[in-house]
This record gives C-alpha cells, structure tokens and sequence, in this order.
C-alpha cells in the first residue's frame, strides 16, 4: 500500500445526507473512508452500527477502514466484513485475545489492525506487532470527534515506527483526531501513513479542496 493517506471519518458527515458526503469522498483525492462504531460501553458515546454500514456499503467507492471502539470487538468483526469493512481495527484495550482477533479477520479476508489509547504505552504490542497490518494510534481519548490533538503523539509514532522496523512487521501507522491542516504534513513527516480526519473535512467550507491540502 502506498502511504500518506487520507482518511475522512463519516463520524462528522451529515448524516441527514450520508450518500452525499460518501460521493463527495468518492470524487476527492481521499484514500480511505473512515467509519468509527462505538457502543456507549466502551466509550462513553454511541455512534452507528450495522444499518450505517449497509449504507457505507451501498455508496462506498473507497477502502473501508472500520475502527471498532466497542468491548467483544470478536463478536462482530465477521458482521462488519460481510458489510463490506476492507480494514477492521480493534482496541488492545478491548480485546481479550488480541491474538485469536487479529488472524480471525484476517482468515474472512479483510485486513487487520490494533488500536491504542492515548495513555496505551507502545511496547504493549511487542508480542502481536509482526502479526498486524496496521497500528492506530489514538492522537485523543476516543469517544468524541473535535478533540484538541495530544502532542505526545509524536512521540509514539516515533516508538510504533521503531518497533515496526525491528520487528520487519509491514504495519502501517493511522492516526485518528484532532488532525487538521496545521499538523499533517508534520504527522506524515514524523512517521505517519494514515492520517483520518473528520471535523477538519466536514466542517470546511470546501472539504474536497481541504482533503487535498491534508495531502500536501
């Protein structure tokens, strides 16, 4: 996969107009189309599940990349592949047998990550780093979009990247919130592959033209 990625998280899409905004990333210079599904259990917040990603299904022309921020991620991997997830990310923090997890969805063919909360230290993936095919590092604590961006961030791509190479893993690195055009080109600078942005796409006055500045 090449990298410097983008990302838009439906999360800040009007979802009065999902087909809409998903075309809109259809015809960007986007990479990737970013669904967030949370259950209020593990984060203190609820999105959407199964009946959005029909819809993402439907209309989607990009890479579906699902980040699970749920408990028992196991339990619905398999649902969200069948509905068309190309990437599902689980929480280490989640995920009793992160192991199990990961090849499982990469037995239904899609591709598998582990995610990482803010104050998660990177080593915790020394045993699993070889197996996954992409980190995402959390840059706020999950749960809402429009949060101020951690700077301790940099730090630990910094750490995912080492760990990556001295493991020949082929992982890639995702960051997920407060992205914006300010810090973008410094994130893919730092180490970054994938960078997923939400409020910084949907709330611009032009979110195609915005999607390629985050590109610059």
């Amino acid at each position: 996969m090449k990298t410097k990625l983008i990302a838009p998280s439906l999360l800040a899409a009007d979802f009065g107009n999902l087909q809409r905004d998903i075309e809109m990333i259809n015809n960007s210079q986007a990479d990737w189309l970013h669904v967030d599904v949370m259950d209020g259990r593990f984060v203190p917040n609820i999105s959407f599940g199964f009946p959005v990603m029909k819809t993402v299904q439907q209309h989607a022309k990009k890479f579906v990349d699902v980040h699970l921020m749920i408990v028992e991620p196991e339990k619905y991997v398999e649902e969200f592949i069948n509905q068309g997830a190309d990437l599902v990310s689980v929480h280490y923090e989640a995920c009793t047998h992160l192991h199990r997890t990961i090849h499982h969805i990469q037995s239904l063919g899609a591709k598998a990550g582990v995610v990482l909360n803010p104050s998660t230290p990177v080593l915790m993936l020394e045993d699993i780093i070889a197996d996954v095919d992409l980190v995402l590092l959390m840059s706020v604590n999950p749960g809402f979009g429009g949060q101020k961006f951690i700077e301790n961030t940099y730090k630990k791509i910094a750490e995912t990247k080492d760990l990556i190479l001295s493991n020949n893993s082929t992982a890639l690195i995702e960051i997920d919130g407060g992205i914006n055009i300010d810090n973008a080109a410094k994130l893919f600078e730092a180490g970054a592959d994938v960078l997923v942005a939400g409020n910084a796409v949907f709330s611009a006055e032009n979110p195609e033209r915005t999607i390629e500045l985050l590109k610059i």
